[in-house]
């Protein structure tokens, strides 16, 4: 596919320097453009990079001046970051989508697979399992008994939906993603010195426009039903614990886990390796930094970070401190020696 940066220009509402009729058929960081592709610069201390970039259409964030000559085609927008997002689904969204039932997939007799459906190479659909229109299921990937997957979905390989789970419409879940394992449930019995295995009988329900990386657990309910609701996007290696409740449009990245029975509520952006105790509620627009762990609840729109978690300032305070400790260790050391000599000379007077 190509594209004039005319064209690209009227889509994205920029003005444009340079030749109009200069031709793009691919997408580049603008340090690594050539001939042909498209790149962006957003942020001004990578101002550098456009007067030697390779790339023939940059776009441009207007707050940003340039001061010498480019070689370049510039698009100046108001939002470079945010026209590159459209350009990208556009260009995915014009991509040829693959349709048909590959030989060497299984799908048992009493599926149902809705229409221009891709299900590729040894990929398994399971008794009773629905399958929605155009939903694209790559090889490998396992949908299990009873499972429904709704409209336009996309499972990459080894994708994996235990039995008895609801996936909404629009949904990816990338490759070796699981959705309904097991939840973590055992109970000691010191009778047979082991523990017994607690049956976990509920379900994962994922609604609409929810995206789950690569390697993602979502663990089924012991009860009930764990739920990730709609537009929620997990990033790769996060776990979900059973019976949690992910609220709308909540953002997670990588090695967040969440334990279980845990309400997590809408807006929320947990940053990597974030871990959150089981049985509590986290509140809206929660905001946590990266390996924040929170062992109780949280009320609406904060913004935190640490062990327990706190308040952006006062935990920078906290760190500062944290890095003198040793040397107010040895002054501590040095003052309790210096007491006690003083105590000595007042001891020897008296």
């Amino acid at each position: 596919m190509e594209f004039t940066a005319k064209q690209i220009a009227q889509f994205v509402n920029g003005q444009i320097e340079g030749d109009e009729n200069a031709t793009v058929s691919s997408f580049a960081k603008i340090e690594e453009g050539t001939a042909g592709s498209i790149s962006f610069l957003a942020n001004a201390k990578y101002t550098h990079h456009i007067y030697e970039t390779q790339s023939s259409v940059v776009l441009l964030d207007k707050s940003i001046t340039i001061d010498r000559p480019v070689n370049c085609t510039l698009i100046k927008v108001d939002n470079a970051r945010d026209c590159v997002a459209r350009l990208l689904q556009l260009y995915e969204s014009m991509k040829p989508k693959k349709e048909g039932i590959d030989g060497l997939a299984f799908i048992a007799p009493s599926a149902t697979i809705g229409e221009h459906v891709y299900i590729g190479p040894f990929a398994c659909i399971g008794e009773g399992a629905v399958i929605g229109n155009g939903t694209v299921i790559h090889p490998h990937a396992t949908v299990g008994e009873n499972v429904k997957v709704g409209d336009d979905c996309i499972l990459y390989p080894h994708a994996c939906i235990y039995h008895d789970c609801q996936v909404g419409n629009r949904v990816i879940l990338h490759a070796g993603a699981v959705i309904g394992a097991d939840g973590f449930g055992f109970a000691p019995n010191m009778e047979t010195q082991h523990y017994d295995k607690i049956p976990q009988i509920g379900n994962v329900i994922i609604e609409d426009d929810v995206e789950i990386g690569a390697n993602t657990c979502v663990d089924r309910s012991t009860m009930g039903s764990t739920y990730i609701r709609k537009d929620v996007k997990l990033d790769n290696l996060v776990q979900i614990a059973h019976n949690t409740d992910i609220g709308a449009h909540t953002v997670m990245s990588a090695q967040v886990g969440i334990a279980g029975s845990t309400k997590v509520g809408e807006w929320c952006m947990f940053g990597g390796q974030v871990g959150i105790a089981g049985h509590i509620q986290i509140g809206n627009r929660v905001f946590l930094g990266a390996q924040s762990g929170v062992p109780g609840s949280i009320k609406d729109n904060q913004t935190l970070i640490g062990t327990p978690p706190m308040e952006q300032k006062p935990y920078f305070k906290a760190q500062a401190v944290f890095r003198r400790l040793p040397d107010m260790y040895r002054q501590l050391n040095d003052l309790q020696k210096e007491v006690e000599r003083l105590k000595g000379e007042l001891a020897g007077r008296e």
